[in-house]
């Protein structure tokens, strides 16, 4: 009897008949499919979510989608009880067509997908509250998932109305009652006493996060902002810190937290209505036609000599740096990267490759850093020891007396690069995690009962300075900080030594004083129009998505052979010359085929791949011709100076027994 009471009651304090009715006639008629589905769930005690898109809404009923989006907080509860009442429509259907185990469910929740241009989080104002409001941005923290008591329902003891009361968040989830009954019936009751029912506590699930607006359409010098987002029922536990979201809510506020000496105010907050994972849309650029045309009429046009056209879109990078060729082409290279591989048994190997320059100042270690970010659009620069409190990884920080997990740079950096200044100068905590982070790409957390693993599908690109001066004598890790099983983490590692050679000082110095002049020729002009750095941005992007090169036999016997050699001569240096050596020159290959514009990895990509493992100094160079990488210069005639280095190392591979002769290559080749 009380709960018939209860839900006639109901009826009379919701809003009219009608209403409900157009709502759920637009449910069934747009989404009865979604209806169907939760019906025929098995647990009756599940908050279930009903998706609806905005604009389609908007087609629908442009009346309606105004005052939703005008007055989110009434209309989306109303919304709540359409869906209930559509649910019992599509049950009832449904037991007629034979289904007698179909359970009624007693909560569902309207969700709206506004996909419209997005204010930024730095941009909200009052003049957003109480409407329907889209912010997108990073998730930096995530709390713990708490029990939340919600609405409850009163009884006026006088005329026995029964009503719903919802807790308001800005009066820390208190409960006002009404001064008199609500009742709307003819004759006003103007009851004061108000008995709340038994058992009538409708409790939600609740957690709390925080995202951040991107660096990346921010000015420079403006401070990221953020936001708490609160979550509830079957929104909870669906995003992690280092996720970018886009939520849907409604804009409000609350009492910050009681700390002695600091005065209470009220905080923005945003009680989120639907949230949306974006990290599949994390890169993503957008490439016209008519640039795709430009890029395959390029290589039409150096069809004949791939590498010059190869050296012109280097020389993009970087440009007002002269020379440093075998930097440029490592840059590329790891941003580019290669192919992920996923076995049979689920394990993954890594596609990203990482890149640490290690140098003199003045080297132009921290130029290139810059570049690599304005590279990628999603890019975290930060220093070793200048990172926030979560430093690199993660930390557990204490916020209103709740432990959350707050992101570091590689998390925040997930699907793009991290640029790390001063690699050497790491907090320790970091040191001890940063090694699954570029292997696994994982950060496995277990902190302040916090347990939970976070991706971190970054390139790292490191700077750091030598430990006094260098010594070539000396292993890398003498000469630097970072231990063995860090460094060969990173699949190119270069050293840049400011050595005293006269003849490249003049080169330098006249290209430096030459900037300002006018008399360039036109050839470098041509190459300068062709690729800025839009045009060298889409590109990158564009062979990263389009290409998904796989090795010929060529390269495969060019890489394994190579790698025997190595494994030969590694006594002094066994760290460095394992399986991940290999899979560095796998990495770099691809790399290099994506860059020539290929499907397919052939014998010229593993030779650069070899080229620029040489050049890393963390390995034994087998050719002595590579040279410091500081002084590479562009060849005036690459195809040409590639062919005496591909003899060279061919020469040098002969040594291994299963390797075939020159010819038999050439002949695999025709």
């Amino acid at each position: 009897m009380a709960m018939s009471s209860l839900h006639e009651n109901e009826m009379d304090d919701s809003p009219s008949p009608s209403q409900l009715k157009a709502e759920a006639a637009f449910l069934i008629r747009r989404h009865s499919d979604q209806l169907r589905s939760i019906a025929l769930s098995p647990d009756p005690n599940l908050h279930y979510p009903l998706h609806i898109d905005f604009a389609e809404l908007m087609d629908d009923d442009p009346p309606l989608a105004q005052s939703l989006f005008s007055q989110p907080t009434d209309h989306l509860r109303l919304f709540d009880d359409a869906a209930i009442w559509a649910h019992k429509i599509v049950l009832g259907d449904l037991k007629l067509k034979g289904h007698k185990s179909v359970v009624e469910k007693k909560f569902i929740h309207v969700r709206v997908n506004i996909s419209e241009t997005f204010p930024r989080i730095g941009s909200v104002r009052v003049k957003h509250r109480g409407i329907l409001l889209t912010l997108k941005g990073t998730v930096i923290r995530s709390g713990a998932i708490k029990m939340y008591e919600g609405e409850r329902w009163y009884m006026c003891q006088k005329c026995k109305h029964k009503f719903l009361v919802y807790p308001e968040l800005e009066a820390r989830n208190s409960i006002s009652l009404p001064s008199y009954c609500p009742s709307l019936s003819s004759k006003p009751c103007e009851g004061t006493k108000f008995k709340e029912l038994e058992d009538s506590i409708i409790r939600h699930d609740y957690q709390e996060i925080k995202i951040q607006e991107s660096t990346q359409v921010l000015g420079v010098g403006a401070i990221p902002r953020s936001i708490p987002v609160i979550l509830k029922d079957d929104l909870v536990d669906i995003v992690k810190a280092g996720d970018d979201v886009i939520v849907t809510g409604i804009l409000t506020a609350k009492w910050s937290s009681d700390l002695k000496d600091v005065r209470c105010d009220l905080d923005p907050i945003l009680i989120a209505n639907h949230v949306r994972r974006t990290n599949e849309l994390k890169s993503e650029v957008d490439i016209p036609d008519d640039v795709i045309m430009k890029f395959k009429q390029f290589w039409s046009d150096f069809h004949d000599a791939p590498l010059k056209g190869r050296n012109a879109i280097l020389r993009g990078i970087c440009p007002q740096i002269f020379g440093l060729f075998t930097v440029k082409l490592a840059v590329a290279l790891t941003l580019i990267g290669g192919v992920q591989h996923i076995d049979a048994s689920g394990t993954k190997v890594r596609g990203e490759s990482h890149l640490l320059l290690v140098g003199d100042p003045g080297t132009g270690k921290s130029q290139f850093l810059k570049f690599a970010a304005k590279l990628s659009n999603r890019s975290v620069i930060t220093t070793g020891l200048g990172s926030t409190s979560a430093g690199l990884t993660v930390t557990a920080v204490k916020d209103g007396g709740e432990w959350m997990l707050e992101a570091g740079a590689l998390v925040l950096a997930d699907g793009g690069i991290c640029c790390i200044d001063e690699f050497d100068s790491m907090r320790e905590h970091d040191r001890s995690t940063i090694h699954e982070a570029m292997e696994q790409q994982t950060i496995s957390v277990a902190k302040a009962g916090l347990v939970t693993t976070l991706s971190t599908r970054t390139i790292v690109f490191g700077a750091t300075n030598p430990k006094g001066h260098y010594d070539p004598d000396q292993s890398l890790s003498v000469n630097t900080t970072l231990s063995g099983p860090l460094l060969s983490r990173f699949d190119i590692v270069l050293v840049l030594l400011d050595t005293k050679n006269p003849e490249w000082d003049a080169v330098v110095s006249s290209h430096i004083l030459a900037e300002g002049e006018s008399d360039k020729s036109k050839h470098d002009e041509e190459l300068a129009n062709i690729w800025p750095l839009p045009m060298l941005q889409r590109y990158i992007h564009f062979v990263k998505g389009y290409f998904k090169p796989v090795l010929t036999k060529e390269a495969e016997t060019v890489i394994s052979s190579y790698y025997q050699l190595q494994r030969k001569s590694a006594a002094h240096n066994a760290a460095r010359t394992t399986v991940r050596m290999l899979e560095s020159l796998i990495r770099l290959a691809q790399a290099h085929a994506r860059l020539m514009f290929r499907n397919e990895v052939t014998r010229l990509d593993a030779v650069t791949a070899i080229l620029c493992i040489e050049s890393s100094m963390t390995t034994s160079a087998i050719v002595d011709s590579v040279g410091n990488a500081l002084h590479s210069n562009f060849a005036e005639n690459p195809d040409q100076e590639y062919v005496k280095q591909e003899k060279l190392i061919l020469e040098k591979l002969r040594s291994i027994d299963e390797f075939p002769d020159i010819n038999d290559i050439e002949g695999l080749c025709k």
